[in-house]
């Protein structure tokens, strides 16, 4: 038999992957992303997927492909990546990612992307049907804009829609899936056209970014915009400021404003 002759190897590990989403749609988002990481090496495949191929934490398993070691222990770690769209459809996030992954099955296996919801910005396009509040999140006493809040529209405790504000405290949260008539409760209406929702914000103050009004108004961004965490935000509630529920009745193809305040000690 005659002797082959390794002239070039190419490998690549897979320790995890991200698929990135419409917070509203729940469909990919094609748009041409940036994803950074420090430390690691990230590449969009050709579905999509941000595969993660390297991280300086886990440089025992790059080249352990037939068995992975067992420590660090799955998910101990923590990769933080930082997601913009330099088209401005959708607002700069940053994303936690737990590795290394399950090597068996399960909701956090190798082999099963994790899904990231991105947030509109104010210049995103909208659905024909769509309901939208547009919220302007401020802070209590100062006035100061309050970017990076996440806010969240509930009906029944059950969240509808989530958005996040820019450095300006300016949020857009469009709501899907309102129809244009439905079903009362009320014994004297058949059918309405809109229903009773509330709106609230909450907000970090290490990961958010307080603007002066004054800066505001005169359209002068701050050095950084924020950038957060939103699942990390909304697991946190309890412990961060948030503004007072505020009562709110949307229709679909109709959009409201609302102002929230929040208050930071």
């Amino acid at each position: 038999m005659r002797a082959l002759r390794e002239l070039e190897r190419s490998e690549w590990r897979a320790l995890g992957a991200v698929r990135f989403i419409d917070a509203i749609t729940r469909a990919p988002v094609d748009a041409p992303l940036r994803v950074e990481a420090p430390g690691a090496l990230i590449r969009r495949n050709r579905s999509g997927l941000f595969v993660i191929h390297r991280w300086q934490a886990l440089a025992a398993h790059e080249p352990a492909f037939q068995a992975p070691p067992t420590q660090p222990a799955v998910g101990s770690q923590t990769l933080r990546l930082v997601v913009d769209d330099p088209q401005g459809a959708y607002l700069p996030l940053a994303v936690s990612l737990r590795l290394p992954r399950n090597p068996a099955a399960g909701p956090d296996a190798l082999f099963q992307p994790e899904n990231v919801p991105l947030y509109p910005s104010s210049a995103a396009r909208l659905g024909a049907n769509w309901a939208t509040v547009r919220a302007t999140v401020t802070e209590t006493r100062s006035g100061d804009a309050l970017g990076g809040a996440l806010v969240r529209i509930l009906a029944r405790d059950q969240v509808l829609a989530r958005g996040l504000s820019d450095w300006r405290g300016e949020a857009l949260v469009p709501v899907a899936g309102v129809p244009v008539t439905t079903f009362s409760e009320d014994e004297e209406a058949v059918v309405i056209s809109e229903i009773g929702v509330t709106v609230e914000a909450a907000f970090d103050p290490a990961a958010g970014r307080r603007t002066p009004i004054a800066a505001v108004r005169s359209g002068t961004a701050p050095a950084s915009l924020p950038l957060v965490d939103p699942a990390s935000v909304e697991g946190r509630l309890a412990t961060l400021p948030r503004s007072r529920a505020l009562e709110l009745r949307i229709a679909a193809r109709r959009g409201e404003h609302v102002a929230l305040t929040i208050r930071i000690r």
